[in-house]
Order: C-alpha cells, then structure tokens, then sequence
C-alpha cells in the first residue's frame, strides 16, 4: 500500500475553517481562561468550581457519578480531588457497606468557597451570553450536550 499524500495547504484551511473540534477546543480554552481569571480572587479554578458544584447535592456523590457528570475519568478526577481535600473543601469517605465505594463529601468550607464563588460565576456567565448576541445560549448548550 501507498504511502498517503501529504496533505496540502487546502486541506489544512479546510481543517482550520470547518473542524468542529478544533472550534469547540478554541472556544472552551477560551471560556476556561475567562473564568479561571474570574475565579482567581475567590482562589479556585473554573474545574474547581465545576467540581465544587458538582458535589452540592442533597446525598453525597460517589466518584462514578461526578466522573460521569464532569466527562472526566476516575483518574483524572481523583488527582483533581487532591487540592480540593488539602483546602479543606472535600472529603472522600469510605463506604460503610461497601469500602471500595467512595462518598465524596462537600465541607462546610467547601460551602463557604461556592457561596463566594457563585456571584462572580454568574457575572461572568451573563457577560459571556451576551457575546452571543442574537444566537441562543440555550440552543448553543443543547448542540453542545448532544456532542457530549
């Protein structure tokens, strides 16, 4: 079999123009810097928050449950956990029926962090929207949730 010819100069504007991938990867980099930015007086990331916000449920979560949630692997989302636990915020209980399930446990401090962190995230989120202008947000996150 041939090798493949190289692609050319076309094809990578073709890329560049229409690779949905490439777009969501630029907006998202783009997204996490403004909230990362918002954030930083409040002293958490736009994952923190997420990951935070994740946990404010009624019943405390398991680590398979917000790993679906975040679209983030178990790994990944235990070394996430780490600074999170050190700050205080969260805490990952043993189960007492089943120890190798995981409660992941929202502390009172971790409370106070998404009560600050709350304000500063809807400012930015409303000022993101509006840069939307006349398309939908809610259109923009239904496309984006049938992708996920």
């Amino acid at each position: 079999m041939p090798p493949p010819d190289e692609p050319s100069f076309t094809t990578t504007l073709l890329v560049r123009d229409t690779c949905l991938c490439l777009h969501v990867q630029r907006a998202a980099r783009s997204l996490v810097r403004r909230f990362d930015e918002a954030l930083r007086p409040v002293g958490l990331t736009s994952g923190q928050f997420s990951l935070l916000m994740s946990l404010n449920r009624p019943e405390p979560p398991n680590i398979a449950q917000v790993a679906a949630l975040l679209a983030m692997d178990r790994t990944t989302l235990t070394a996430n956990l780490k600074p999170l636990e050190r700050c205080g915020y969260v805490q990952v209980l043993t189960g007492e029926k089943d120890k190798r399930r995981r409660a992941l446990v929202l502390t009172p401090s971790g409370r106070s962090a998404l009560a600050a962190a709350v304000p500063v995230w809807q400012q930015t989120h409303e000022a993101i929207e509006s840069l939307l202008g006349s398309s939908s947000p809610g259109r923009l996150r239904a496309d984006l949730r049938a992708l996920s």
